[in-house]
Formats: structure tokens, C-alpha cells, sequence
């Protein structure tokens, strides 16, 4: 699958479901399967993973956030072919995990789908993208102790799914408006967590 201009969401859940072919599934498999060039559609995909019920297997939170800092960081650095280090590709889920997870998308994603329109679409352009995927990068830091804090991971997730559903459709105003979540989760968590 190539990146296209607009992209509808609940196309690339159906590209996650024909990637579930066994019992458990390879990182290496999906990103085979969505093509190595779309790493918009991988970071929106496995974002959204985190978010469903597939983050309560423990470890998910952390991997998805190590996936979606790489491909953000390789985002800012222009590279259009995605890396992912062989032990993450090697890495299976459970198939039957995901699939809840994709049937439990599909309606909030379908009527996300309805709302997206290209619209300030400077603002999923470089340079512009640079501030929201280095919110990404900072955001998926704080992801590993979320895993403590019962879904706090799958807040951080959604706030990085927004903001790239905004990129992956040309919605500028959907990409702003997701700067607010990505900034105020670590913000937060920091606060509470460090504090006075």
C-alpha cells in the first residue's frame, strides 16, 4: 500500500484485518502487508491497537510506543522507507486479540470517517509537521509507564491516532486540534508524577 493524498480510515482497518492470517500475527507481517512506504498508516494502525482492547495484554502499550517513535522520528528526518529493528518485526501478536480489536474500531472509526475533510492542509505538510510528530516522539516516552496507570496508555494512543488520522487525511484543523492532547498527557503525567 502507498500513502495516498486522502485516505479513508476505515480502509486501512480493512488492510489490518487481511493481515490477520494465522493464530498470531508478526509486526513484520503487517508492515509487509501495509507496504514498508506507508508509515502514516502504520503509526495510525498501531496507535489504534493500543487504544482497543488489545492494550490490555501487558507489553502492548510499550511496543506500540517504541513502533510509532521510530516511525515518527524517521518521519522528521524525511526518510521514506521505514526501519524497524528485527526484534520488534519478529514480535507476534495474538490474531484473535487484534480481530476484537479491529471489530471494536470499526464503528467510531467509520463515523470519524464521515467528519475528516481535507481542510487547512498546509498543516500536514512539512515543516509544519514537525511540532505535532515531535509531540508524537515525546508522548510515546512517557508510553512505557503507562502501562501501570490503568488506560492512561490508551489515552496517550488516542491523542497520537487523532493527530494522525489529521495527517493521513489532509485535516489541518483535526491535526491543531490534536496538539492539545499530545501536549497535555506527558504535561500531566509528569506533574503528577514529579511534581511538588
Amino acid at each position: 500500500m502507498t500513502q495516498r493524498e486522502q485516505t479513508r480510515l476505515t480502509d486501512l482497518l480493512d488492510d489490518l484485518s487481511a493481515s490477520i492470517d494465522e493464530d498470531r500475527v508478526s509486526i513484520r507481517h503487517i508492515v509487509e502487508t501495509l507496504g514498508e512506504q506507508s508509515s502514516l498508516a502504520l503509526m495510525f494502525l498501531f496507535a489504534l491497537i493500543s487504544t482497543s482492547p488489545a492494550s490490555a495484554i501487558p507489553g502492548v502499550t510499550t511496543m506500540v510506543a517504541v513502533i510509532v517513535g521510530l516511525l515518527a522520528l524517521q518521519l522528521i528526518a524525511g526518510r521514506r522507507h521505514l526501519w524497524l529493528p528485527d526484534l520488534i518485526m519478529r514480535h507476534k501478536l495474538e490474531a484473535k486479540t487484534l480481530r476484537k480489536g479491529v471489530r471494536w474500531l470499526r464503528r467510531p472509526i467509520a463515523f470519524t470517517d464521515r467528519l475528516l475533510r481535507p481542510r487547512l492542509t498546509f498543516l500536514s505538510k512539512r515543516p509544519w509537521t514537525w511540532l505535532p510528530l515531535s509531540l508524537i516522539v515525546l508522548l510515546t516516552l512517557f508510553m512505557p509507564i503507562m502501562e501501570f496507570v490503568p488506560t492512561s496508555g490508551s489515552i496517550a494512543s488516542a491523542a497520537i491516532a487523532l493527530c494522525v488520522a489529521g495527517l493521513l487525511t489532509r485535516d489541518g484543523a483535526l491535526v491543531l486540534l490534536s496538539v492539545i492532547p499530545l501536549a497535555a498527557v506527558p504535561v500531566t503525567l509528569y506533574s503528577v508524577g514529579f511534581g511538588a
